[in-house]
């Protein structure tokens, strides 16, 4: 009598699977660590999908222990790289050649690039957006300032936890199709050419750097500058003064041009890039971090000491 032929047993991550994991995220940066940053929030939130993944003690434990190791990116963009993992390991469970390199390497390779996305659009987009919208009904006395904040605020939070982890759940399928790794390198570098376009367009916001050599010092003529001395008392002079000024008049007599004025109108902005573009070679050139930040807290203490900083 012949044996009855056992179909191939698949297992899948369901859509209540997921949405444990998509609720766990939220408490990524609940076991913050400086060595290894969110490990402990980013196992934290792989472990429903582990447990339903591996029935073996020993293939959980060694999931723990894969997942554990250093990843720190924003923790609104730590969806779409969840959903990508949560592909691969159930391809992998389900005897896919993937070894703990290639999972790693797809949360390396995009953790990076995505925490330059994550500050500008939530930080210091959105929610000073929502911010100013719930600030102006507060000041007004209207309750539905604060109230309406905190919804509008945790809609788009969570809106963008759960979509963003379903595309990365779907690109990771597809990934998981080319396992040359073609199309893995076109996300992860689109993801890297966002993220260095918004961290460029930031240089100029978050590097600063004054040098204060003048130039030059030029006495001007009677009516370019504001002649304090003419000025009305009280009141009636401050407001004078300040409509004189936004006519375009200067403050002092003499006008002083420093180093920096003249960069300013050369390409403003260009010392920090210069700086920037110096810390990365210097990266690339495996200097470690630590004795780039120490050299810049040196270079800028005696160009202070010095005037030229």
């Amino acid at each position: 009598m012949a044996e009855p032929v056992v179909s191939e047993k698949t297992i899948s991550l369901s859509k209540k699977d997921r949405i444990k994991v998509a609720w766990r995220t939220q408490f990524l940066q609940g076991s913050w660590n400086y060595e290894r940053m969110q490990n402990g929030g980013w196992c934290y939130s792989m472990i429903p999908a582990i447990n339903k993944l591996y029935e073996k003690k020993e293939d959980r434990a060694a999931a723990y222990q894969r997942h554990l190791e250093f990843f720190n990116t924003h923790p609104y963009v730590t969806s779409p790289i969840i959903g990508v993992t949560l592909a691969l390991e159930e391809e992998r469970a389900n005897g896919a050649p993937i070894d703990d390199a290639a999972i790693q390497g797809v949360k390396v390779g995009m953790m990076g690039p995505l925490a330059g996305v994550g500050d500008p659009v939530f930080w210091f987009t959105v929610r000073p957006m929502i911010g100013a919208l719930g600030a102006s009904l507060a000041l007004g006395g209207n309750i539905v300032g604060p109230i309406l904040f905190f919804v509008l605020w945790n809609i788009i939070r969570l809106a963008t936890i759960w979509y963003t982890q379903e595309f990365g759940y779907k690109a990771g399928n597809a990934i998981t199709d080319d396992l040359s790794g073609g199309l893995l390198q076109m996300i992860t570098r689109g993801a890297s050419m966002m993220g260095m376009f918004v961290l460029g367009a930031l240089i100029e916001r978050w590097v600063n750097i004054d040098f204060q050599p003048v130039v030059s010092k030029i006495q001007q003529q009677k009516g370019a500058y504001i002649d304090w001395n003419s000025l009305p008392s009280g009141k009636a002079g401050i407001h004078e003064a300040l409509s004189q000024q936004a006519a375009g008049r200067s403050l002092d007599k003499v006008k002083v041009t420093t180093l920096q004025d003249n960069l300013d109108e050369l390409i403003p902005g260009l010392v920090p890039l210069l700086l920037t573009f110096l810390c990365m070679w210097l990266l690339k050139k495996n200097v470690s971090p630590i004795v780039i930040i120490l050299g810049i807290f040196i270079v800028g203490i005696l160009g202070h000491v010095v005037g030229l900083l």
